[in-house]
């Protein structure tokens, strides 16, 4: 019998679990920038095998802060961990572990039967696996945890983590068809996209202070028959001080924002996206 089992995906910001969870699956499940903690929300990636079927849940990165937004995505988190069949817990090999990879490793005490340590970033010149592997023997010394070094931007490593999860997974039926390889709505996909051109233009500038509102959307057909989405969509700041730096001068800012998206997401989809992109302020 085939497996099945949702897969958690947890570990500190910048960690690289999108980027894991976008290679794993083979297309742009999650987004990917240098800014910590873009991602927001549980997203689901699939991977379908012939061993069966693995949903991979991209959690926010666990950061440790007071702040009611930080608190916010630790609980995102946190029960993504609890819902789910297995955990992958993803250590970037490049940084010392802190105060935050104590904090996960105590979240994930408990889980430690279900769970499987990804050390990425071996690609990188700085990269430390001994000292992620000393971590992980020092905070799971009873079972310890199942070990795989990985480079999730080449992708060395990934098979071998694929085959330890499959083993680790539950005997069941695929929860989604062989050719999905997210279940995310179409309308979530593009603003997220959105999302990650205009952060990755504008870095510390008003990172966790923008979101993307899909106001409109057309579906027809052009001239040759090919499907046509047009999309409007609205980049929302805090503050009216913020629209002018999202829209730069003489609209230049925006202007590249709205072309990197297009071109993101004209690789995603077999439609042709027509975008009409703007900036308005608006509070959470």
């Amino acid at each position: 019998m085939s497996k099945a089992a949702f897969v958690a995906i947890i570990g500190r910001p910048s960690a690289g679990k999108s980027t894991l969870v976008n290679k794993i699956c083979g297309g742009k499940v999650s987004i990917v920038s240098a800014v910590p903690q873009t991602t927001r929300d549980t997203i689901r990636g699939i991977c379908t095998r012939e061993q069966g079927q693995l949903v991979f849940v991209d959690t926010p990165g666990r950061h440790k802060s007071e702040k009611k937004f930080n608190i916010k995505l630790s609980e995102i988190s946190a029960k993504a961990v609890e819902d789910s069949d297995l955990v992958l817990y993803v250590l970037d090999a490049t940084r010392p572990p802190g105060p935050e990879e104590i904090e996960i490793a105590a979240l994930l005490a408990p889980h430690q039967g279900r769970t499987i340590a990804a050390i990425n970033k071996i690609d990188d010149k700085n990269a430390d696996t001994g000292r992620a592997c000393e971590f992980i023997s020092q905070y799971f010394p009873e079972q310890g945890l199942c070990c795989c070094e990985v480079s999730a931007k080449t992708g060395e490593g990934v098979e071998p983590l694929l085959d330890a999860l499959y083993a680790m997974a539950p005997e069941g039926e695929a929860f989604y068809g062989e050719e999905y390889y997210t279940d995310q709505e179409v309308d979530f996909r593009i603003a997220e996209i959105i999302r990650e051109k205009a952060i990755n233009r504008m870095r510390e500038e008003i990172p966790h202070a923008l979101r993307v509102e899909i106001a409109d959307t057309k579906f027809d057909a052009d001239a040759e028959g090919r499907g046509k989405l047009w999309v409007r969509a609205f980049i929302i700041v805090e503050r009216e001080s913020q629209k002018g730096i999202v829209v730069g001068k003489d609209g230049l800012m925006i202007r590249a924002i709205r072309l990197a998206a297009l071109k993101e997401l004209d690789r995603i989809f077999d439609w042709k996206i027509e975008l009409d992109l703007r900036v308005k302020t608006g509070n959470r």
